[in-house]
């Protein structure tokens, strides 16, 4: 079985939002389905993508998961993010970002003893 991902992020001020994405996943989006939308492509098979939807805007949930979340923090403190907590787990650590709308995102993943 093949597995991806293509998960949705409401949001409720479009532009704002995207400003704000692009500093969290440093990059452009993949592509622009519309106007109010704008997807992240994050690896094979595996998207991010916000869209304006006031409704259900500050939802969401989710984690990307990467090899090394220290450095990956450290490198989205650079761009002018930083998260507002972080929670350990049995040698996962999971970085916690909010949106302006509310979002969630970790940004987590195994990391090595710190013992």
């Amino acid at each position: 079985m093949a597995v991806g991902i293509f998960a949705g992020i409401p949001v409720n001020d479009f532009p704002s939002a995207l400003a704000w994405y692009k500093q969290l996943l440093g990059t452009e989006p993949a592509f622009y389905p519309n106007d109010v939308e704008a997807v992240w492509k994050l690896a094979e098979d595996r998207y991010v993508y916000i869209v304006r939807d006031a409704g259900r805007a500050g939802g969401a949930v989710s984690m990307i998961w990467v090899d090394d979340p220290v450095a990956e923090v450290s490198r989205i403190a650079d761009r002018g993010v930083e998260p507002v907590g972080v929670e350990k787990h049995d040698g996962v650590w999971k970085y916690v970002f909010h949106d302006t709308d509310g979002n969630e995102t970790g940004i987590g993943g195994r990391v090595a003893s710190t013992a």
